[in-house]
């Protein structure tokens, strides 16, 4: 909405300047974009009288024109514009002036001709094409009016103005109109609202004669409107109307259909003026479009009507579609004499969807759309039919004929002091409090401290007491809200919670080994939404997707994290490292909430270590994913376990369950070789752990040892076993029977081939031994080893 501050003093007195009014505006909650400040760059401009007009001798398109100014003689001046002649009132860019853009008005010789000036059009002084009068679009602008020679020609145009721009929330259509934003700013500056003149002088015909209604849908249409000016003489609007307009972003056409447009930038209530004479019957009958039915709108585009439509006919066929566009062959012409003015309430939802699928976006279907405030539709016809008395020359007949009920102007709500007080922080009175609602222009009732504030239809952003604090809140003014510091009976410092200080300390160990982290989406395809799941639980699905790649809720991770490295390896980059902590959801018995789980997840694929300089290559595999979830085990002092596994998507052979506290809590494997294929990766090592499970493993302090006094021993055994046996199987054996000496152990060589029978693996184990109190003795370490070997053998272990 753009709100020009010369008519917005028409209805209220600010003494501010428009750099003011705008910062008082937005910190009560409507956002001034801009501000359009017609007078920037513009000096020395004046109206001008042509005196004379005459031929340029060397130029066909040249005019010499006698220009008086004001001064004491008239200048001379060369104008090229087609529209110029002897006679006119235009404007004048003197010498030494300045327009938009930077243009310099200096003496020049055109075709051997001195020009002292400029005579110019409205776009050449920063009105848009768009909006200027047609007959002016491709000249020079002339006043229809004589005016005093030497007038600063903005103030003769209107144009010493600056327009604020409005960006609006869709709860605020009060301020789509210009009586809107006056009561905002008369509360906002504790001043008057002064609204225009509506009364009309009627004559003694009524129009209850000339025209009936009739509403068929009141559903769609709760109040129907009209009343007829006589006589009307189609002409230009006056120099200021057109002014107004142009700054509001509206085309000027004649002084009827301006002043339909001015009162719907006044009012915020849309009208429509039919011509009388071209109606084509004495009834106007509302009702829903039927079905196929067709009409040509004004823009001569022949519509295809749904029986969802709203139109105003002439009792059997369109003449209108009702809030979006008139009819072609009712418009306001040339010819046009007498005029039907209609105001109506329309079915927002209805008006929505017929303007968005016949893409014809208006002014008036805008405001449709958001509601109109019913105490202004009778109103706002009033106003049209006193505009067309004084500025169409017409006669208002006496009496409105209309339809259906406009209902309740005012919505009452109860409030009292003390609830606005203390949800703001205020200390308001009572009276100071009905001072803000009655500047506001709400009617309030104090009875005995409890306030019935009525509330206006113009405001249906306001329902409940809430609303109306917030309005207190903003007029009295957000600044003035008092700081206030909580109280505490005891003061704590502050820290990060033991989960905090954990999962910063995790990515800190992942983005310290190369790993980068990831965000992605909770949503994933139905079919992919299982995939690599460590449960088997029923899926989610969102009722209204809004596309089947985000249709259920992910029970893994990892879908999208190969979708993002597959992203990233198409476009070159095919050293990635990711990882992700996030939620993953899986589904109860019906009427019971999901369970949300926080997961830890990796992926890898590409060089681990690519230093070209000093030759070293190191691609990422199975060892390297799992040196990373021992990395994060060991920062969080937990100890894990694995053990072969088989995963779906996962490589069979190349796959480990995790385990902590004998509970399988995740897997590290290498990506199934068909499944990397499909996403155009090559080798790609994932990892994913149960990260809410290992926050729940309460770590404790970590208790130190001292560097021991005494030497260790080291044995190193080789073991034949089936290829079967799991080296986990073997440590879990040894340290079973190590007793309080067995300190480490450590697989360092696993041989299958030649000189092994089929079928058979051997296993080289290095035995680590130390006593912290005592010199370790030789039988001591003997008699323990052999213990060991002893149990070995005892699950079917060769000694080599």
């Amino acid at each position: 909405m753009l709100i020009s501050n010369e008519w917005l003093k028409d209805y209220v007195e600010v003494n501010q300047s428009v750099q003011d009014l705008a910062e008082r505006i937005t910190r009560t909650g409507i956002e001034v974009d801009d501000i359009i400040d017609y007078t920037k760059d513009i000096k020395n401009l004046v109206v001008g009288h042509v005196i004379s007009k005459s031929p340029h001798p060397d130029a066909d398109k040249l005019n010499i024109c006698q220009v008086n100014l004001g001064e004491d003689e008239p200048v001379k001046i060369v104008c090229g514009a087609p529209n110029v002649d002897e006679g006119q009132y235009v404007i004048v860019a003197k010498v030494g002036g300045r327009l938009p853009g930077g243009v310099k008005i200096k003496r020049a010789k055109l075709r051997g001709e001195r020009s002292e000036g400029m005579i110019c059009s409205l776009q050449e002084i920063g009105i848009s094409s768009n909006v200027t009068p047609k007959a002016y679009e491709s000249g020079i602008y002339v006043f229809p009016e004589a005016v005093t020679p030497g007038t600063d020609a903005l103030e003769a145009l209107y144009l010493n103005d600056q327009v604020m721009e409005f960006d609006l929330t869709p709860n605020r259509a009060d301020a789509l109109s210009m009586i809107g934003t006056g009561y905002e700013v008369a509360a906002l500056y504790q001043t008057t609202m002064t609204k225009p003149e509506t009364s009309s002088d009627e004559n003694d015909i009524s129009a209850k004669d000339e025209l009936s209604v009739v509403i068929n849908n009141k559903d769609n249409v709760s109040y129907y409107s009209a009343r007829i000016v006589h006589d009307v003489t189609i002409a230009p609007s006056p120099v200021w109307m057109q002014a107004r307009l142009m700054k509001a972003g509206i085309r000027p056409i004649n002084n009827v259909v301006d002043i339909s447009n001015y009162v719907l930038l006044e009012y915020g209530q849309p009208l429509h003026m039919f011509d009388q004479d071209q109606i084509g019957s004495e009834i106007i009958e509302v009702r829903q479009a039927k079905h196929d039915e067709t009409m040509t709108t004004l823009d001569d585009v022949e519509r295809k009507l749904l029986d969802s439509d709203i139109v105003i006919t002439n009792g059997k066929e369109p003449i209108a579609l009702g809030g979006v566009m008139g009819g072609d062959f009712s418009e306001v012409t040339e010819q046009t004499r007498n005029v039907v003015v209609e105001g109506a309430i329309f079915n927002p939802v209805s008006i929505r969807h017929t303007s968005r699928r016949l893409n014809l976006r208006s002014e008036s279907s805008s405001r449709f759309e958001k509601g109109i405030a019913t105490e202004f539709v009778n109103e706002a016809v009033d106003r049209a039919c006193y505009l067309l008395q004084t500025y169409a020359s017409g006669t208002v007949l006496k009496d409105r004929v209309s339809k259906g009920d406009l209902g309740s102007f005012v919505t009452p709500i109860e409030i009292t002091a003390d609830k606005v007080n203390q949800t703001i922080g205020f200390k308001l009175s009572v009276d100071v409090i009905i001072n803000i609602f009655e500047q506001l222009g709400f009617k309030t009732e104090n009875h005995d401290s409890q306030l019935v504030v009525h509330v206006p239809s113009r405001r249906k952003d306001i329902t409940i007491k809430e609303d109306l604090i917030e309005e207190v809140a903003r007029i009295y003014g957000y600044d003035e809200i008092p700081s206030t510091l909580p109280v505490f009976d005891e003061v704590t410092s502050g820290a990060l919670t033991d989960r905090q200080y954990k999962t910063r300390t995790v990515k800190e160990a992942l983005e310290g080994a190369g790993l980068d982290q990831a965000i992605t989406y909770s949503l994933v395809s139905k079919e992919h939404a299982t995939d690599f799941a460590l449960q088997d639980r029923t899926t989610i699905e969102l009722l209204m997707p809004m596309s089947e790649a985000h249709s259920t809720l992910r029970q893994s991770l990892l879908p999208h994290l190969i979708e993002a490295v597959s992203y990233n390896v198409a476009r070159k980059n095919t050293d990635v490292k990711l990882y992700e902590i996030g939620r993953v959801f899986f589904g109860n018995a019906e009427g019971e909430l999901p369970d949300e789980v926080e997961y830890l997840s990796g992926i890898l694929t590409g060089n681990y270590v690519d230093n070209a300089w000093q030759g070293k290559k190191e691609t990422v595999d199975f060892f390297i994913a799992k040196g990373m979830v021992d990395r994060v085990a060991e920062k969080l002092n937990l100890q894990f376990d694995y053990r072969a596994g088989q995963l779906d998507g996962l490589h069979p052979g190349r796959t480990a369950i995790v385990s902590l506290n004998g509970k399988d809590i995740g897997f590290i494997g290498e990506l199934h070789p068909t499944l990397a294929a499909e996403n155009s990766l090559k080798r790609t090592y994932v990892f994913e752990l149960n990260y809410e499970a290992m926050m729940k493993v309460s770590v404790g302090y970590i208790n130190y040892e001292a560097i021991p006094r005494f030497p260790g021993v080291t044995r190193d055994i080789a073991l034949e076993v089936n290829h079967d046996v799991a080296a986990s199987e073997l440590i879990a054996t040894i340290h079973d029977n190590g007793e309080d000496i067995l300190t480490d152990t450590l697989v360092f060589d696993v041989y299958e081939g030649g000189h092994l029978e089929e079928g058979k693996k051997s296993i080289a184990i290095r035995l680590s031994y130390l006593d912290t109190e005592n010199t370790l003795t030789d039988e001591r370490v003997t008699a323990v080893h052999d213990k060991i070997l002893a149990a070995l053998e005892n699950k079917s272990a060769t000694i080599r």
